[in-house]
């Protein structure tokens, strides 16, 4: 179906980022690739983010040659099954890194393959004054429509100032804001930053896996403008995908409602205490690939819980917390609806 992609991004969507399925020799399992996919069209997405931090970053190394063959099986296999299974308005971002040159090739794949947008990673500038890294941004804008990126240092991200952001504000192809430095200051900075530039057709999306319900909960107001985070973009919502939908939704009834039905502070809890499981909090997110590949594979999505990088495993104890989160959340966990529809995915 065509897409009007800035009033689907600010209808707010369930997005989630793509983890990559190795066989157990860690070789890309295409077949389970495939069924991921499937799974989140199935579940209700409205996207879905590729060549990005859960996807692995490897899959760029020459030796490894994936960032491609990655991109157009997911394009391929989502536009697929949305014809046959769900024909819907469905979002293809497509994750774009390092140094100029290299962002815009991916950028230029990314629309040969008919993706929408490009979400940009400026982890290869983390030692450049903030103006080099604005001319960056400008320049990859020019090819894809722009989807902004806050990541957080942990996991290869850098701080940058509320003037940053700010200026980033202005790219005219911008299209949204991903929000994940994990840190309540550095989410303010940027949502403060859209708002008083009034771009109020650039949608904000919370990657903050650590404060998800929050984050979609909370009516930030500046500059005169007040607005939610519309929806989120996030590697938690690559598993229990239906959950995360569903609970969207119910979000987004509540801020419409005259007083809220359900203890929300409580569930926002349970979702960080879930995410710090699966993304290894306790050891400075060491185990956060992992974390999710083991959730899918307890699945039967994928095969393995294995990474490219074969030091890249569950920490010690990892797997234990996450069977108690997913005893103490059952409400989170969607392994019914998995298992109602694996074969079906598999085939």
């Amino acid at each position: 179906m065509p897409l009007d992609l800035r009033a689907h991004l600010l209808a707010g969507q369930a997005i989630p980022a793509l983890p990559l399925a190795l066989t157990r020799r860690r070789g890309w399992d295409e077949a389970r690739q495939r069924a991921v996919i499937r799974y989140y069209v199935d579940a209700g997405a409205g996207g879905l983010a590729v060549g990005v931090h859960s996807t692995q970053f490897a899959i760029r190394d020459a030796k490894i040659g994936l960032y491609e063959p990655v991109l157009a099986l997911a394009a391929d296999t989502a536009r697929a099954w949305l014809g046959t299974e769900s024909p819907r308005p469905f979002v293809l971002i497509a994750g774009l890194c390092g140094r100029t040159v290299q962002a815009r090739r991916e950028a230029q794949l990314a629309a040969q393959h008919g993706y929408h947008a490009g979400l940009l990673s400026l982890g290869a500038w983390a030692r450049d004054d903030e103006r080099v890294v604005l001319k960056h941004c400008r320049a990859v804008a020019r090819e894809l429509p722009l989807i902004g990126f806050y990541l957080q240092p942990a996991v290869g991200g850098r701080v940058f100032s509320y003037r940053f952001w700010r200026a980033f504000a202005e790219i005219p192809s911008l299209v949204a804001v991903k929000i994940a430095p994990f840190h309540r200051y550095r989410t303010i900075d940027v949502v403060r930053a859209v708002l008083e530039a009034g771009r109020d057709d650039v949608a904000l999306y919370t990657g903050n896996d650590d404060n998800i319900i929050a984050d979609l909960l909370t009516p930030f107001a500046f500059g005169g403008r007040t607005r939610h985070i519309a929806g989120g973009l996030l590697g938690q919502w690559g598993v229990w995908t239906e959950r995360a939908v569903a609970l969207l939704a119910e979000i987004k009834h509540a801020r419409t409602a005259i007083a809220p039905e359900v203890p929300w502070l409580t569930r926002n809890a349970a979702l960080t205490d879930a995410n710090a499981a699966i993304f290894d909090a306790a050891n400075n997110f060491s185990g956060c690939l992992p974390g999710i590949h083991e959730v899918l594979r307890r699945q039967g999505l994928f095969a393995t819980a294995a990474c490219l990088d074969p030091h890249e495993q569950l920490s010690l104890g990892q797997a234990r917390e996450i069977s108690r989160v997913a005893q103490a959340y059952p409400w989170l966990v969607d392994d019914s609806f998995v298992a109602k529809n694996l074969t079906r995915w598999l085939k």
